[in-house]
């Protein structure tokens, strides 16, 4: 096994230490978010503007973890990646939800996710314009604003909901292939928030029974589905043929909501 001399004692010693960055980090992202507001209508979508803040925040993470788990390396959107010597690495998401970031939406998160051993194991996501932070991972209880989730509720079709992840580089043939089956075989409810992180963190509160996404990346649900793991949410990714540049295309949800998307996830 890797060194850990240089981590944090337990999961919850831990836990606390990356809540604390994620809400520091959430402050400096907010910090733009509300300095956008104020700009004239025709600049609020330039690129540069949400780019700096990306990196901004990004930078933040990775300084503060750093110096928090000095063995550990790190992988993050903007383009920060550092090898590190424990095994562990920290895959980030500064802003996730960039779109609805820009036109004043408050559906965008930090996402803070742990990797080891092929597999996500504990993650932090924090939503400051919306006062959510939700934490946890396989050793580690899942909770939203320190409170333990409750016990998630039973797939029932009748009244059954989606989340959608539909990446802008996707073919549209690809698009309608998802929607139609979602319309047509499933016959259930969708949703598509425009956050992939906060499109998980839906199913850890009840208000979607899974997520199915086409090119997803890796920052974008690292730290939401390690906190699902601790809830019991499965999901279809083989993290060891994966590597953490690829893209995704998978489902997550109970056993009983992945058997309904099995015949979708064997076409695509």
């Amino acid at each position: 096994m890797a060194d850990n001399a240089d981590h944090p004692s337990s999961p919850a010693s831990m836990a606390t230490v990356v809540e604390a960055i994620a809400r520091r980090a959430g402050e400096i992202a907010l910090r733009h978010f509300r300095s956008l507001a104020t700009l004239p209508v025709e600049r609020k979508g330039h690129l540069d503007l949400v780019t700096n803040a990306d990196r901004e925040v990004e930078e933040y993470l990775i300084a503060s973890l750093r110096e928090a788990f000095p063995q550990d390396g790190f992988f993050g959107e903007e383009g920060g990646e550092i090898a590190g010597r424990s095994g562990r690495i920290w895959v980030l998401d500064p802003i996730d939800g960039t779109f609805n970031f820009v036109r004043g939406s408050h559906n965008w998160a930090v996402s803070i996710g742990l990797y080891e051993d092929h597999q996500p194991i504990f993650g932090a996501v924090y939503a400051p314009a919306r006062d959510l932070m939700v934490t946890g991972g396989v050793t580690s209880e899942a909770r939203i604003n320190g409170n333990p989730v409750p016990k998630l509720p039973e797939f029932d079709v009748s009244r059954a909901s989606t989340g959608v992840g539909l990446h802008p580089s996707l073919a549209t043939e690809d698009r309608l292939n998802l929607l139609r089956f979602i319309f047509d075989e499933l016959n259930i409810n969708f949703r598509c928030c425009g956050s992939s992180t906060l499109s998980l963190i839906e199913i850890a509160t009840g208000e979607t029974d899974g997520y199915v996404a086409l090119y997803d990346s890796t920052w974008d649900v690292m730290a939401g589905l390690a906190i699902l793991a601790s809830l019991g949410v499965s999901h279809t990714i083989d993290w060891k043929k994966v590597n953490l540049q690829d893209k995704l295309r998978f489902a997550c949800g109970s056993d009983a909501y992945l058997a309904r998307l099995r015949p979708l996830l064997e076409a695509a």
